[in-house]
């Protein structure tokens, strides 16, 4: 296993913090909305199956009772 001193981790540390491209705040705003916009999408589509497999449910056990 390889060891490294304190300077030298803190060198390479440094090294691998100036790689990093942090994004725009126009990315970081456009980002976020997709992520709102995607959440409330995902919310209506299971409220929608939710209903439906409710509505279902209760249509099979009112022809089960009745029947």
């Amino acid at each position: 296993m390889a060891t490294t001193n304190p300077l030298q981790f803190i060198q390479q540390v440094r090294a691998e913090v100036a790689k990093i491209v942090w994004p725009t705040r126009r990315e970081v705003f456009l980002t976020t909305i997709m992520v709102f916009i995607m959440a409330t999408l995902t919310a209506i589509f299971f409220a929608l199956v939710d209903l439906g497999i409710r509505s279902g449910l209760q249509a099979l056990l009112a022809a089960i009772g009745n029947g």
